[in-house]
């Protein structure tokens, strides 16, 4: 019986008529290498410990000097650990225990640099930060369209600190800091925000409305940030985490230039986080803060970052945000006064809006 080339290849053993005819042993294949460049934490050593890049080329500062009130002094020589992807070598998933919070800047090429940047706070619950899918993702993403990046290591609940003050005072810094060193890093100091995901929105969305306080607060002449404001000129806030609007809290003021916002969420399938959304978004609609948007989706789950997700709509929510952020004029050429800018400058001059069913203040268009 004849057999084709193919077969005579492939198979171990050939039947030519009545006869078994082996074939040799394939040589094994060799070995591969091991992975190259593994990111891991810094040593332990005598002073704070001193955080990593885990993005290449990242420029790594600590948000607090080296004995600041801020910090814990028993725990801040304490490493960060790395929980790595078992199936991606060197991908880092997340990492708890951060004692010495940081910020990670990676700049755009001068050619293309719009000067915006986004500060990106990772999600977890608050027991850990999905650093991979929730920040180090989008670096190259926001490089292709010219936007700086910034990742942020904030504190943990689970490691005995308080969410509501400890993380979101650490946005907060990371705020002023990156306003504080805009001009080293070529970035406009008019078109810094922060985009937060789940536990990261409840850092997001308070730093729009607590800035003032925030700045109030940390005004010493000692200070090297003193001065410099907190607030962010537009936020992110992706299947959000509670905001200080939530039902069981205490709404605090908003100030008449909280920044524009844009929300994304998952609808009935996580609708606890889109209830979250939609109670910051009701907030500010109610008082006529300008380009506020938000996109709740009829289909998916909670989390996943910028994944594809099989292709459903909410699998293009960054495309939404893209599109926002061009439309308010933070893609444009540095130092040119942004559309948000321009809106909120307008809306300042106007009286506050009346809510449904109350009179209208003195003087207020008809």
């Amino acid at each position: 019986m004849a057999m084709s080339m193919r077969s005579w290849i492939v198979a171990p053993v050939v039947l030519i008529g009545t006869v078994l005819v082996a074939q040799p042993a394939r040589p094994a294949l060799p070995a591969l290498p091991a992975p190259l460049s593994i990111p891991k934490p810094g040593p332990v050593t005598d002073g704070p410990y001193a955080p990593q890049a885990i993005v290449p080329g990242g420029i790594v500062v600590p948000l607090y000097p080296a004995g600041s009130p801020h910090l814990k002094a028993d725990r801040v020589r304490e490493a960060e650990v790395y929980n790595m992807s078992q199936v991606v070598p060197g991908r880092i998933s997340n990492i708890v225990n951060v004692h010495n919070p940081s910020i990670e800047v990676h700049m755009v090429e001068k050619g293309m640099n719009t000067g915006a940047a986004v500060i990106l706070a990772a999600g977890g619950g608050h027991n850990t930060l999905v650093i991979g899918s929730e920040s180090a993702d989008f670096v190259h993403s926001f490089y292709n369209m010219g936007v700086n990046t910034v990742i942020l290591r904030y504190r943990l609940r689970k490691d005995g600190y308080i969410a509501e003050k400890d993380a979101v005072n650490d946005a907060l810094q990371a705020i002023r800091m990156v306003r504080a060193y805009a001009k080293e890093w070529n970035i406009d100091p008019n078109k810094i925000g922060i985009m937060g995901f789940s536990a990261g929105a409840e850092l997001s969305a308070p730093a729009a409305v607590l800035f003032d306080e925030f700045d109030k607060n940390n005004k010493e002449t000692s200070d090297p940030f003193a001065g410099i404001t907190s607030r962010p000129d537009f936020v992110g806030i992706i299947y959000p985490g509670p905001s200080p609007f939530a039902r069981n809290r205490t709404a605090p003021p908003i100030p008449r230039n909280a920044p524009p916002a844009f929300l994304a969420c998952p609808g009935s399938g996580d609708r606890v986080h889109a209830i979250w959304a939609i109670e910051y978004y009701s907030a500010m609609l109610a008082v006529g803060i300008p380009n506020i948007e938000m996109h709740l989706y009829g289909n998916g789950t909670h989390g996943g970052g910028q994944t594809d997700r099989g292709g459903i709509p909410l699998g293009t929510w960054q495309l939404r945000f893209n599109e926002w952020f061009r439309d308010l004029g933070f893609l444009q050429k540095p130092n040119i006064e942004t559309k948000a800018a321009k809106d909120i400058a307008t809306f300042l001059t106007q009286p506050p809006p009346s809510m449904p069913g109350q009179p209208r203040p003195s003087g207020a268009p008809q």
